[in-house]
């Protein structure tokens, strides 16, 4: 197993200050970088760990606080086991935080973020990787679409609303998109149903985006995130096989 180097790190944006985690491994040699966009619970020990995983794959990985706006990680209090169907509370404070970074934001703060690792000795010079979870998945999306001289591959799983009727809807910057991708959608996700899925599909087909994406029986909306009650193992191992596989293809 490789030795893992974590560090908390804050990066300049046009808005402010944005603390981070990278996560690299220990041996000092400069790695492909992955940039890890957070679900609606934001930086916390599960995202930490899950950049640490990547790590020791062989890999430096940046977690950015994307509610730098709102302070600092944790921007919310939120329990050590997660459950909003015990405590809706949590998404009443979340969803006007969420709401508040539109498209535009996201992604004027994705290129401070792609600038920040190029200038890294943690990371190799060339495009990097991203990968993006619930709302994250939206981020990488949108971030392979805006930056796509710096992304090489881009991946997202139980991504919801990826494909609306709004006018900045994620899927419409498929023509611009020249990574390869990968979704790992939740079955039976209120937040991207089918018809979602197939609009997703067809725009990146036609954009000629070579992409691939799965539909994970029986996982449910956040199904990687260990510290929630949407935690579901067979789904979570399928998620790191399908991201390990698609890192190896690209790097």
């Amino acid at each position: 197993m490789t030795s893992v180097q974590g560090t908390a790190v804050d990066i300049p944006t046009e808005d402010g200050v944005a603390d981070a985690y990278l996560a690299h491994p220990g041996d000092g040699v400069p790695r492909s970088a992955v940039l890890l966009f957070q679900d609606a619970f934001g930086l916390r020990p599960q995202l930490r760990s899950m950049a640490d995983r990547l790590a020791e794959a062989g890999y430096t990985v940046l977690v950015p606080n994307v509610f730098y706006r709102h302070g600092r990680a944790p921007v919310f209090e939120l329990p050590e086991f997660i459950d909003p169907g015990a405590r809706p509370e949590i998404f009443e404070k979340i969803g006007p935080v969420m709401q508040a970074l539109t498209p535009e934001l996201a992604m004027r703060d994705a290129g401070a973020y792609l600038r920040w690792l190029a200038d890294r000795p943690e990371a190799t010079d060339g495009p990097v990787a991203l990968t993006g979870y619930c709302m994250g998945a939206r981020l990488s999306l949108l971030t392979a679409g805006t930056y796509p001289d710096r992304v090489a591959a881009a991946a997202g799983f139980h991504g919801g609303r990826m494909a609306t009727d709004a006018p900045d809807s994620p899927h419409l910057v498929a023509g611009r998109v020249t990574a390869e991708l990968y979704f790992g959608h939740a079955d039976g996700d209120p937040s991207l149903p089918p018809e979602q899925i197939e609009r997703l599909a067809t725009a990146l087909t036609e954009a000629g985006v070579r992409h691939r994406y799965e539909v994970y029986d029986g996982a449910p909306h956040g199904f990687t995130q260990a510290d929630t009650a949407s935690y579901h193992r067979e789904g979570d191992e399928r998620h790191w096989a399908a991201l390990l596989d698609l890192l190896k293809r690209t790097f």
